[in-house]
């Protein structure tokens, strides 16, 4: 049936997002305005002020210039501060809006303008490329909220490493359930990692600096006669220039860089760390932010933020003495003015001796800090898809072999429909595996939605195992792997036929699905050896789905063969269900809704014919 009921509340969020568009528009206008006047005012202001005091002077009244200049440049100054706070808004509010886009991109699933960080797939995954999680126009990209490199692995993780320990997965869903309601907390997250530039927090590149300590031999004496000869050079070349005495200062300044160029000055640690200071700011902004909301109450989010919250080492204070500190390192991106701040006074030196003693108060809690701040932004990540998608509903695991029921494995749904597909077009399906070994052996003509079904059911079970809601009505299922066999592709660079690809991945999936050490796998395995010839490919999947049925998993298998049908009446846990499709005034239509029992028709030979091949005696679909 036509997923209607995720309209109206989808609608409402469309709404309050164009609502707020129109109002950020608004600000937008008003604010480039009050730029505009104020350049003008700012102009006038100057040409009046040099006219006045030019005027003043040429008429001796040195006093009254006097006071005119200064007036005026009082005024001056105080304009361009003012200015430069209303620029600083108007940055804020442009990105605010850009914001505010994102998320109606996301709702319409429009691509071209969401951002495109791609998270890689991991190489032979059981089911990362075959469900769309990763990669261009993907689930992944749909999600994506993060600020830093930690916040994608562990938003990207949360999907790819599944199921989750329980306890892990029940703190996690209350803490996207928390964010789900704060819109202005999540919105503005982003945009304090956004004011400082677009560019992410690398947390790998800050580990790799912060954590490399740096020792220089001999440093304790080095620094401080470094220190003594650029004072006496600065003494000795004073008493030059006032003729005091004669340039001496040549002496001490030529052994102070003798013992410069003879002196490791760290380049390596100052290659590394220049330009670090935007990313290290970011960092202490966006940590900053968090920490002053995780200590107004007790909620999940100060859950989250406890150990940090208790730590002795206060994260903002000590990043912000960082930042400092490799703002001034950075200044070797700037070769002059590098070479002029070493020859009056050993800078390197004193910054590397400074960074050497953040690093000392750093190090072992940075990885903490990280890790703390990945997991609020992927929790924040899945509650914007929550807030952005009010219609889909949390969805409720069972626990197994309780009490109450002897669950084994399960996993069924009502109304599942693919989050990737928009809502004025998708369409939602009930189905239910109850028990290991069930397998539903799904037919259909050619796209009637088959691999979409699959991958509708895959994708939503992995948003659940993640901790956030599902595209659906009802959801409810036991911990599960997941191992798929759907997008199959032969391999050049591997050597590897198309059939040789795919029968090592359903050797993977059969691995898996025969591990009982671990929790049950859901197959989903899409259009089995449709690389060999019919012969062979019949035999083959008869003994693998036969295999499959006395595994430690369940799931779903589609096929074109319909003598694979046959199998419910020889093996008791599959069962046959298919989709199919009408033929009106010479055209194939498809409304994907899933039916029990085999598929009654084909189409090929059709298709074949719309699209104008010689395919004789094919007017008709036919019929099984």
């Amino acid at each position: 049936m036509q997923d209607n009921q995720h309209r109206p509340q989808t609608s409402s969020r469309e709404q309050t997002l164009q609502r707020l568009l129109s109002r950020t528009a608004r600000l937008l206008v008003k604010g480039h305005r009050a730029s505009a006047t104020l350049t003008r005012w700012r102009l006038i202001l100057f040409v009046t002020a040099l006219l006045c005091t030019i005027t003043l002077y040429r008429l001796g009244w040195y006093q009254s210039g006097n006071l005119s200049l200064g007036g005026f440049f009082a005024f001056f100054l105080l304009a361009a501060s003012y200015h430069t706070r209303l620029e600083q808004r108007i940055h804020r509010i442009r990105l605010w809006q850009h914001i505010k886009q994102t998320h109606l991109a996301r709702l319409h699933l429009d691509w071209d303008r969401l951002p495109e960080r791609v998270y890689p797939a991991p190489t032979s995954h059981l089911y990362a490329k075959d469900l769309n999680l990763v990669g261009p126009h993907s689930l992944f990209q749909l999600l994506d909220t993060t600020v830093s490199s930690q916040g994608r692995e562990r938003l990207g993780s949360w999907l790819l490493t599944q199921p989750p320990a329980p306890d892990e997965w029940a703190e996690r869903q209350t803490l996207i359930r928390e964010l789900a309601s704060r819109a202005l907390f999540r919105d503005r997250l982003t945009l304090e990692a956004c004011v400082l530039g677009e560019q992410e927090i690398d947390g790998h590149r800050l580990t790799a600096v912060l954590q490399h300590r740096l020792e220089i031999p001999r440093l304790h004496i080095i620094l401080p006669l470094q220190a003594i000869l650029a004072a006496t050079t600065a003494g000795l070349g004073l008493a030059t220039l006032m003729n005091w005495l004669p340039s001496y200062w040549m002496f001490s300044f030529g052994l102070y860089a003798l013992l410069y160029f003879f002196t490791d000055q760290g380049e390596e640690l100052l290659e590394h760390a220049v330009g670090l200071h935007h990313e290290v700011e970011k960092l202490g902004k966006v940590l900053g932010y968090i920490d002053r909301h995780a200590r107004r109450s007790p909620s999940a989010l100060a859950r989250t933020w406890a150990l940090l919250a208790s730590s002795d080492q206060a994260p903002v204070s000590l990043i912000r003495q960082a930042a400092r500190i490799l703002h001034a390192v950075s200044i070797k991106a700037h070769p002059l003015v590098h070479l002029l701040a070493n020859a009056l006074c050993p800078w390197d030196l004193w910054y590397i001796r400074k960074l050497g003693q953040i690093q000392d108060q750093i190090r072992d809690h940075l990885p903490l800090w990280l890790d703390r701040l990945a997991e609020v932004e992927a929790a924040a990540a899945l509650g914007t898809f929550a807030y952005l998608h009010p219609a889909y509903i949390w969805p409720a695991w069972l626990q197994t072999n309780s009490q109450e029921n002897r669950i084994t494995a399960l996993c069924s749904a009502r109304n599942l429909a693919h989050p990737l597909i928009p809502a004025t077009s998708r369409v939602g399906n009930d189905f239910s595996l109850r028990g290991l070994g069930q397998i539903l052996l799904v037919t259909g003509s050619n796209m009637s939605g088959k691999s979409t079904f699959l991958r509708t059911i895959g994708m939503n079970l992995c948003l659940a195992q993640a901790g956030a809601p599902v595209c659906a009505s009802e959801f409810e299922w036991t911990w599960l792997r997941i191992a798929c066999c759907i997008d199959v592709n032969d391999s050049l660079d591997a050597g590897l036929s198309f059939f040789y690809t795919e029968v090592k991945q359903l050797k993977s999936l059969l691995d898996a699905a025969t591990d009982r050490s671990q929790p049950p796998v859901l197959f989903l395995i899409d259009e089995i050896f449709k690389g060999t010839n019919n012969r062979e490919r019949l035999i083959g999947s008869r003994s693998f789905i036969t295999a499959l049925a006395t595994s430690h998993g369940f799931g779903l298998v589609t096929t074109h063969d319909l003598e694979l049908t046959e199998l419910e009446h020889s093996v008791p846990s599959v069962t046959n269900a298919h989709f199919q499709e009408t033929v009106t005034a010479g055209e194939l239509l498809f409304d994907y809704q899933l039916r029990p029992g085999p598929c009654p028709t084909t189409n090929a030979l059709r298709i074949m014919q719309l699209e104008g091949l010689p395919v004789p005696g094919a007017s008709q679909n036919h019929t099984i």
